[in-house]
């Protein structure tokens, strides 16, 4: 009995070949929705910062504002600012008054926070209500009421410092005739603008630090100092880090209070950039000069902002 072969399996055609995707049509619709947004950036930032940068290469002045001509002067204002003495004394003044600002408003700040959190819940609202309503007055009138308790003959400070008998008869005493006065004055009047801020960013942040790590670190036996040194800040430093950059751009912009205290004087003894740049494009009608100024200042503050992104990219934060 023989065994035949079973018969082979008649070949399967070939695959049929899949047919093409047709290319997707890109969808534009995100940026026609983006377009206004983006439109309203250009118009309002960009392009009346480009502008700035091209008024501070030329010779833009007085006369122009009659006869609309200039010329291009290149890099002739800025050789001037770098080559002023006004220019330098200025930036010290804004660098070493920022500095203070920061400083006494991020101690401030840190400490009302702190207290929020120590105290009950009718006290804790009605600190948060009036910070709140403290921060929201414009800084315009506020300086305006600030420079009415400081007026010689009726200012209520001078009358309360008059009554403690401390430092004499201080009814008729100008605070903005005395640098150091001037300073005190307008100091204390941007720390209070600036401490509500500080102090409800910092609270939220503070009110979410775990709570058990705070009763650890109190059951081994630490002080509340350093439960809040060890514990509290390493938590808010991420906080931390972004008011003060925040504080450190608002501060280092400070004019409606300087110049409504005290303009800048006695002389230029309070005079900061902001003053410097008001004064130089706006009083002496050097507006090149002046926008050469504020693309200086600017370029400042970029540095300042890039710290901080660097910073924060390197402790691992979100941006």
């Amino acid at each position: 009995m023989s065994l035949e072969a079973p018969p082979k399996a008649p070949p399967s055609p070939p695959d049929a070949p899949a047919p093409r995707a047709r290319g997707r049509r890109p969808d534009f619709t995100p940026l026609w929705l983006l377009t206004p947004a983006g439109l309203v950036i250009v118009l309002v930032t960009i392009a009346p910062i480009a502008y700035l940068v091209y008024t501070s290469f030329t010779d833009y002045n007085q006369r122009t504002l009659f006869t609309g001509q200039f010329t291009y002067a290149g890099l002739e204002n800025y050789t001037n600012l770098l080559s002023s003495s006004d220019f330098w004394k200025s930036l010290l003044r804004t660098v070493l008054f920022t500095a203070a600002l920061v400083i006494g408003s991020m101690l401030i700040g840190m400490g009302v926070s702190h207290l929020l959190t120590r105290v009950n819940l009718f006290w804790r609202y009605t600190t948060t209500v009036v910070l709140i309503t403290a921060w929201a007055m414009p800084n315009v009138a506020s300086t305006l009421v600030w420079n009415w308790l400081f007026q010689p003959g009726y200012g209520v400070v001078n009358w309360i410092l008059a009554q403690l008998r401390v430092f004499g008869d201080t009814t008729n005493l100008n605070w903005a005739d005395d640098p150091t006065l001037a300073y005190v004055a307008i100091w204390m009047l941007v720390v209070w603008q600036a401490v509500p801020f500080i102090a409800l960013t910092l609270n939220a942040a503070e009110q979410q630090v775990p709570a058990e790590y705070q009763e650890a670190a109190r059951l081994d036996g630490a002080s509340e100092l350093t439960v809040y040194r060890v514990i509290t800040l390493q938590f808010l430093r991420p906080t931390l880090l972004l008011v003060t950059i925040l504080s450190v751009i608002w501060d280092y912009n400070v004019f409606n209070q300087i110049w409504l205290f005290s303009a800048g004087g006695p002389g230029d003894s309070t005079s900061t950039l902001g003053v410097f740049t008001y004064k130089t494009a706006f009083v002496g009608f050097q507006v090149g000069e002046g926008a050469a100024i504020s693309v200086i200042t600017t370029a400042i503050l970029l540095g300042l902002t890039a710290l901080y992104i660097r910073s924060l990219l390197k402790s691992g934060e979100d941006l």
